[in-house]
């Protein structure tokens, strides 16, 4: 017959398999009971709640026990292309008290980083953010800031060097950017110093509204670059069609810096993809919400980048990619 003390474990260890079925469903990262609200800051259009629904972010957060409807509720706050609007979107996450801010783009960290030093905040597409005053080191973020960013001197050298190795007889560049973007100015920065090395002179075309773009592409008409830089950001995003509308009907050989860009008819990408760093933006998600400074969490950089070109294009271009260049490309479209 059991003794006193047997049955009392025995209802104990009843009792805590109770209370660990019950609460299971909630997640290995999340905790029992909680609901987290989790913001996030980006400067262009608000997607579809469907697009928001199948989202990287979204689905990696859910991988890690923190799903909408059951123990997570999403802020966003989209500028739909109004950067000025970022600081006030900021201060409204500010107001909602999230438990953390997720960026996208360089103005939206800045953004939320000047709103608030209280709220961590994960970025994500920020340019270097060392440059950018948001961290302290890469290695030691310090403050509340940390998340993934990209080597912005080595990829720029890198695109120009893969522009080059497509259209070898390029002598001049054109580079088009977003000049009241502090992050995307740096961009353009290391690309022309790129440029020095890779003896290629760069036509600087800085825009800072739509309306600018039509002006660029006058000065492009009056001097003709041999070849086309886009520099990704919100507005060059939104803006991208007329820019490989352009380099279609002058066939200027273009290089851009995300994968969409290529499949709606650019010529080429180098760089990192959406669905590869919005999930590692939802593991410091996690780690902040189960505790850890974000301060605390080295700044990452992705581990991998995809080379895009488009033969439909290149043809149309009159272009032919060397082997070299196929045979390193993560995807072809014929």
């Amino acid at each position: 017959m059991p003794t006193l003390r047997t049955s009392r474990r025995l209802r104990a260890l009843i009792v805590a398999l109770a209370f660990g079925l019950l609460w299971a469903p909630c997640g290995a990262g999340a905790q029992p009971g909680k609901v987290y609200r989790i913001g996030f800051l980006s400067g262009t259009v608000r997607p579809s709640d469907a697009d928001l629904e199948r989202s990287p972010l979204r689905k990696a957060l859910a991988d890690l026990g923190y799903v909408v409807g059951q123990n997570t509720v999403f802020e966003y706050r989209y500028a739909g292309g109004k950067i000025e609007r970022l600081p006030e979107l900021a201060a409204e996450l500010v107001r909602a008290k999230v438990d953390v801010i997720v960026t996208a783009g360089g103005p939206s960290a800045e953004a939320a980083k000047q709103a608030t030093a209280g709220i961590p905040v994960v970025i994500t597409f920020a340019g270097d953010p060392v440059r950018l005053g948001l961290v302290t080191s890469l290695a030691r973020p310090g403050g509340n800031v940390t998340g993934v960013s990209d080597l912005a001197v080595e990829l720029s050298a890198k695109r120009l060097e893969l522009l080059k190795e497509a259209a070898p007889r390029a002598s001049r560049v054109a580079v088009l950017w977003n000049s009241a973007d502090r992050a995307m100015t740096f961009r353009y920065q290391d690309i022309e110093a790129a440029s020095r090395t890779l003896r290629v002179t760069v036509q600087p075309l800085g825009v800072r509204e739509p309306n600018d773009f039509e002006a660029a592409f006058a000065a492009m008409n009056r001097e003709r670059p041999d070849a086309l830089f886009l520099v990704t950001d919100t507005l060059t995003t939104l803006n991208r069609k007329r820019v490989i509308d352009y380099a279609a009907a002058h066939r200027i050989p273009a290089m851009y810096e995300s994968i969409p860009s290529v499949t709606e008819g650019g010529l080429m990408s180098y760089g990192p993809s959406f669905a590869d760093l919005f999930p590692r933006a939802a593991y410091f998600v996690d780690k902040i919400l189960k505790g850890t400074k974000p301060g605390e969490l080295p700044v990452e950089q992705p581990t991998r980048y995809y080379l895009v070109l488009n033969l439909r294009t290149a043809k149309a271009l009159g272009l032919t990619f060397p082997p070299s260049l196929l045979l390193r490309a993560d995807q072809v479209i014929e």
